[in-house]
Order: structure tokens, then sequence, then C-alpha cells
């Protein structure tokens, strides 16, 4: 349920709903929106919530039910495009933010060279992978925290913000302390205890699309993230290609899920055209068809020598490769009105 108070409402009157909701057994989360404040009612009965109860309060503009699984990401209680803010960096601004790296933080070498690279060619995040989620058992795993402090190193001497992946509850904690964002993984978009953990850490997520799940799967999905958060305006979706019949590719990237989330969501959505090639020969066409659809930034894998990479390889540009895609980039991302 959403309660929407009328334009210039003094606080004290939101404070007076939100006094109701906790009367009644409820959660909820606020939007102070630019024009008008929105308080979302959480729980699994609001829907038997009479919504009189809170439109005859003062200054209460509105009362709905939303018929729609997910309520937080959703466009009813935020109407505006969300902006990710992370120190000087904007995520869903008209710049299209590059984040960039190798799939497993290798060594000291590789993780200085990979953000040097990405530094020079214009990407503004760092993405590196020290905790890896593999199918195989016996595949490379990861450094662990030794892979954060690493990234930790290329932050410093470089100068870029980090992304990486967390895999277990147990681990946000230490994430955290070196990662300015946090991604979750397709195999962990349903992991709701570590949706639920992360949530709580004050750090930006980057959620991941399931390989096999819907669009509706993956917003409720954010909904665990989101009323976590104070703000909730922490969460930045990424497709990365779904699972369907086709083997051309590792695979099927789902650009009409660009602008789909955009018309029933409030969320930043960015584009992995790495995992979802799975081959490095097609990873700059999607890359740009992703800008084009209307994508706020981009995710990709990048390798100082891809043949030797220890995750991955097959799907990761190489340093000059990558350069020259974000050069490609420019003209598209202008075509749509937007830059990089």
């Amino acid at each position: 349920m959403i309660v929407e108070m009328q334009k210039g409402a003094e606080y004290r009157f939101v404070l007076q709903v939100l006094e109701k909701i906790k009367e009644l057994g409820f959660k909820y989360q606020v939007n102070l929106g630019e024009e008008r404040t929105v308080v979302a009612i959480l729980g699994a009965n609001t829907n038997y919530l009479d919504t009189q109860i809170f439109g005859v309060m003062d200054y209460v503009e509105e009362v709905k039910k939303i018929s729609k699984p997910y309520k937080l990401a959703s466009r009813d209680f935020k109407k505006e495009d969300t902006v990710v803010k992370i120190g000087d960096i904007e995520i869903g601004s008209n710049k299209v933010v590059v984040m960039a790296g190798p799939c497993s933080v290798e060594s000291k070498e590789q993780i200085l060279a990979s953000a040097f690279a990405v530094k020079k060619a214009g990407g503004t995040v760092l993405r590196g992978g020290a905790f890896k989620p593999r199918t195989s058992p016996f595949a490379f795993q990861g450094l662990g925290e030794e892979g954060l402090k690493l990234l930790a190193l290329a932050k410093k001497e470089i100068g870029l913000l980090i992304a990486t992946e967390v895999m277990a509850p147990e681990d946000v904690s230490l994430v955290a302390e070196y990662a300015d964002i946090i991604q979750i993984g397709t195999r962990n978009m349903q992991n709701y205890k570590l949706l639920e953990a992360v949530g709580k850490c004050g750090k930006t997520i980057i959620l991941k699309r399931g390989m096999s799940a819907t669009i509706e799967e993956w917003l409720c999905a954010s909904d665990y993230i989101l009323k976590e958060q104070n703000n909730g305006e922490g969460v930045i979706l990424c497709e990365r290609g779904i699972r369907t019949f086709e083997t051309a590719t590792r695979s099927t990237l789902d650009i009409s899920a660009v602008p789909v989330v955009k018309r029933v969501s409030h969320l930043p959505i960015i584009i992995d055209p790495s995992h979802a090639a799975g081959d490095f020969r097609y990873v700059s066409s999607l890359a740009k068809a992703g800008i084009a659809g209307g994508a706020d930034g981009l995710l990709i894998e990048i390798h100082p020598n891809p043949k030797k990479a220890l995750s991955d390889g097959a799907q990761s540009l190489t340093f000059s490769d990558f350069s020259k895609l974000m050069e490609e980039l420019k003209s598209i991302a202008s075509a749509v009105g937007r830059n990089i």
C-alpha cells in the first residue's frame, strides 16, 4: 500500500502517518520526493488494510494498493528516476558509467595494469572478483581477502571506485570494508538472506538478473535489498543475459529488459555484455546495443592477457580492444542524448 502526501505537506503530518503504520504493526519506507512525500506500507497483509484508515488523515492526497508483488522498486513508490551517487559518480544520470576489469583478481601486476587501462580509456569503476562462484568446484575460486586488498591498492594507486562480488552473508562485512559497490551475481539473485545482509551494509549494490529469472522476479529480489535501506536508493540492476534454447552465445542478452525496467521501475539499469556473450567477439556489439537501448552503464571484462586468464578469458577484451570500444561508444551515447 502507498500513502501519497499532498504537495508541500509538512513532515509532521508524515510522522502522523508513520505512527499510525507502527500502531497497526506494519513497517514502512519513506520516499522524500522532489514534489511530494510517498510512504510505502510494508507487510504480508497490507492488502487487507482499509485505505480510508489513512485517506482521512491530514494532508494525505491519495492511498492506493499496489497490485505488483514488488513495491519499493516500483514507479508507484517513486515516480522520478533514481540516480545512485557514489562520490563524484552518478549512475542513472545523463552520463553512461563504464565499469571494467578482470573477472578475477589474479595478482598485483594484473589488477594494477587493468585499473590503469580502465582509467586511461575513460572508465570510472574497476570491477574484479575476489570471491568467485564457479560452475565447477575445481575451478579457480578467487584470492579471497588478498584479492580485496589488491583491489584496495589499485583504488589507492589509480583512483577508481571498486566493485566486487560477495557470495555469502558472513562475508558481507569484510567485502564492505574494501568495496564501494557490492555485486550480487546471477546465481545469488534469490539468495534472500544474502540480499537482506547487503541491504544493511550501507553500500551500493549491483543486482544481476538471475539467468532464468523473469523481470518481475528480479524486481522482487531488489525489494529484499531496498527494504533494508534507509533511503531505498542504493540498488543498480544489471541485465547479464538469460538462459534460452540458443547456444551460439553463453546467454541471450535481453535488451528489451532495459525499456521494460525503465517503464515499471525507478532503479538504474546497466548491461553486462561480457557474460551475455561469453565470447569477446560479440562484446562490442552488445555493449553498443545496450547503450542504444537506454542502459545507464556497462559492466565489461578486460584482461592484460585473456588467453592466460584464470577465469572467463574467452569473453575478456584486451586493453587495446577495450580502448577502441570506449571511443566507439561515444557516438552511440551521443546519438541517444547521453555521454560517456
